[in-house]
């Protein structure tokens, strides 16, 4: 009876110990690499210069244009375009293609650590590991710790080798403007000596006036500069981007 006395006492314990008190789980080393291996990223980045292909779209409108430019980022870091041709609706380009990158532009001007997909801003749980002959990489579930402008609930693919993201997917937890009810996307990024640069992005924004916009960006031709500063490129319509 004494042994059984005890032996409630000690899972009483046991089940009362306040949370504050518990062992924090172990760092995920995965996770651990990855933020290592991120740090320094956008720095990498500085004089980096890249071709890109726009296309955008309103399929309840039948309206579509295309894109082709220059996309710059300086040594100081600032984000412009420099456009090589346009096809298509005037409108898409005005009202779509510009608006996307004006956002764009504003975003890598803040700079914001809040935004980073790092275990300070997003919950990380592990799913699965992907393994073939062309993709080596730990899969990870994705959600933000606040529901804030700029994060999103999705997934995240990290390569198995390098640590450096492959994928990002997801819907972004809120909206920056009454006018959008949700957005989604799809980020695809490729090793180039080892920085993790843009391949591909896919953006479905589902809108209350004119239905879904879709946008499709593909990078290429990467190279940096040597210069200790870029020239501001042409803006689309007049305008720095």
């Amino acid at each position: 009876m004494q042994k059984f006395t005890l032996l409630c006492i000690v899972a009483s314990f046991a089940v009362w110990v306040p949370a504050g008190l518990r062992a924090e789980p172990a760092p995920d080393p995965v996770v651990v690499s990855y933020v290592s291996a991120s740090q320094g990223q956008q720095e990498r980045l500085l004089g980096a210069s890249m071709q890109v292909d726009i296309q955008a779209e309103l399929p309840k409108l039948h309206r579509f244009g295309r894109l082709r430019a220059l996309r710059h980022v300086s040594r100081l870091g600032r984000l412009t375009y420099e456009a090589l041709g346009f096809e298509g609706d005037r409108s898409i380009k005005t009202d779509v293609i510009a608006r996307y990158l004006t956002a764009e532009v504003q975003a890598s001007e803040k700079k914001d650590p809040s935004m980073a997909i790092t275990p300070a801003n997003y919950k990380f749980r592990y799913k699965a590991r992907l393994q073939s002959d062309a993709q080596n990489v730990y899969i990870y579930q994705l959600t933000p710790r606040k529901k804030r402008v700029g994060l999103f609930k999705g997934e995240l693919w990290i390569d198995a080798t390098t640590f450096l993201p492959v994928r990002e997917s997801g819907r972004f937890v809120k909206s920056p403007s009454v006018f959008l009810k949700k957005i989604e996307f799809v980020r695809e990024y490729e090793n180039i000596n080892g920085v993790a640069v843009p391949k591909r992005i896919e953006t479905r924004t589902h809108t209350r006036l004119v239905g879904q916009a879709q946008i499709t960006i593909e990078f290429g031709n990467y190279a940096w500069e040597d210069a200790a500063e870029s020239v501001p490129m042409a803006a689309l319509s007049g305008e720095a981007y």
